[in-house]
């Protein structure tokens, strides 16, 4: 019916690392019985982001598997017998409510103040009753038959558990007049024949599972273990906002959030894991997680965070020499896209310039594509300059020009934003009449063509000797 979004994610993650730890298999089953909200491509969307997450399903429509189909919509013929099994048991019946009766209904119970239910109605009609309506053709679906006296069962985090649905609830329907299976048929159906062994899930569904569980009872067979995780909200208690699609995945793949930093933020203000830190690795969150040490509170997520969270997870990434090779192309296609009209030169994009950007500005950004921003053209495209533009600055721009290339060309020359403050300052001493200030502004605009941005320091060490050089080199000459 949607997209991924952040609460799919982290019941998504929580089972993938539960079925991990226990070298199980992580499935997922698109369910799509509600035909009226199936939205045209969400189901590959799903897929999509998962792969993206770095959290694949094992078996799924896309990759399939030996308990297939994997979609809900093709598994019709499984839902029709089970429906058929439990009308010749006497555990379900059919109804031939009409819509209109079962609006009236809900108009009444809402005018006295009441919950909307089902008043289990066809629940009495006698075999000929139902006889003499199927030949008049009438229309019908499915009702479960609820039986008081639910037993407790034992949730993997709340604990003992039982909800008395039929004090509350009308008989539901477990198969519509369109052949297609409500949720609580089709999952218990196919967590059988799918042989499930575990379900975590949010923890809206925890009040039916009494209702899931008495579909088992009649129909005779063993439910899987049920975990409901607590819901997942915004840090101000309400629930996250789905306007403007600002927590579905593809927005967060978009604005250049690495997967590794959602999947920390959603654990870290959750719980289940052994301490919390953050920039925890996808195997960490494996090796530390216990199911018991989840708790019922809710799980507060505070998204302004989740920029620090990207900092970090970025900074592993440069420092791992195999994902950084990634990330150098990422550079480059990024300079290609964002410059590409302004004559990069190919220099600027070998690999080993780039990799000394990031090395450099490691720790420093939370994004990749702050390194194309307008305080960083200056990496990318090398001014043009003139000697007359660096003169109305200062007379002395040829002295200037050889102390600074003097000191990048030094052998013992220690670069670091630190120690080139330093050496500037003693540089400019040795100049008749120009102000440090001056210097500083002749300096950032020979290396940037620019009058702001980073310190003249900062940019140095960035642009490295070579290229520093370089572009002296050619201001003096031009």
């Amino acid at each position: 019916t949607g997209f991924l979004h952040l609460g799919g994610l982290r019941t998504a993650l929580y089972n993938y690392i539960f079925a991990k730890k226990h070298q199980g298999t992580f499935i997922l089953r698109v369910e799509d019985t509600d035909q009226n909200r199936v939205v045209p491509g969400a189901a590959e969307g799903i897929e999509d982001m998962l792969d993206w997450a770095g959290i694949p399903p094992d078996e799924s429509p896309r990759r399939g598997g030996s308990f297939g189909p994997y979609q809900q919509s093709h598994r019709l013929d499984f839902y029709r017998s089970a429906s058929d099994m439990l009308l010749e048991k006497g555990a379900a019946y059919r109804c031939f409510c009409t819509h209109q009766r079962l609006e009236l209904l809900k108009k009444e119970a809402l005018r006295s103040q009441q919950t909307p239910r089902y008043d289990n109605r066809c629940r009495h009609l006698t075999p000929t009753e139902v006889a003499e309506k199927l030949s008049q053709g009438l229309d019908w679906v499915v009702r479960f038959r609820l039986e008081k006296g639910v037993e407790p069962f034992q949730d993997l985090v709340y604990g003992w558990n039982k909800h008395e649905v039929a004090d509350v609830e009308g008989d539901p329907v477990i198969l519509k007049g369109d052949g297609f299976p409500t949720y609580h048929l089709a999952n218990v159906v196919d967590d059988h024949y799918m042989g499930i062994s575990h379900v975590l899930r949010g923890t809206e569904w925890l009040t039916s599972t009494s209702k899931h569980l008495l579909l088992y009872k009649a129909f005779g067979w063993d439910p899987p273990q049920f975990g409901h995780l607590p819901l997942l909200l915004n840090k101000d208690g309400g629930k996250l906002s789905k306007r403007q699609g600002d927590i579905f995945l593809e927005r967060f793949a978009r604005d250049g959030y690495l997967p590794e930093a959602l999947l920390d933020i959603i654990t870290n203000c959750g719980s289940g894991f052994a301490e919390k830190q953050i920039g925890r690795s996808l195997e960490e969150l494996i090796s530390q997680f216990e199911i018991g040490r989840i708790t019922t509170h809710s799980a507060l997520l505070d998204l302004e965070k989740l920029p620090e969270f990207n900092r970090i997870h970025l900074t592993h990434h440069i420092e791992n020499e195999g994902l950084r090779q990634k990330l150098i192309r990422e550079v480059q296609l990024l300079v290609e896209h964002v410059y590409g009209d302004q004559q990069v030169d190919q220099e600027v994009l070998e690999e080993e310039y780039v990799e000394r950007v990031l090395l450099l500005r490691k720790g420093h950004i939370s994004f990749l594509k702050t390194l194309v921003s307008s305080d960083y053209s200056y990496l990318w495209v090398r001014p043009s300059v003139s000697r007359e533009q660096l003169q109305t600055i200062s007379a002395e721009v040829d002295e200037i020009g050889k102390l600074v290339l003097g000191l990048m060309t030094r052998q013992d020359a220690v670069l670091t934003v630190e120690e080139l403050n330093k050496d500037l300052r003693s540089l400019q001493k040795q100049t008749k009449e120009t102000k440090y200030s001056s210097m500083m502004k002749l300096l950032r605009l020979a290396l940037s063509g620019q009058q702001h941005g980073p310190s003249v320091a900062e940019m140095m060490v960035t642009l490295g000797p070579k290229e520093v050089c370089g572009r002296i080199h050619k201001a003096l000459s031009s």
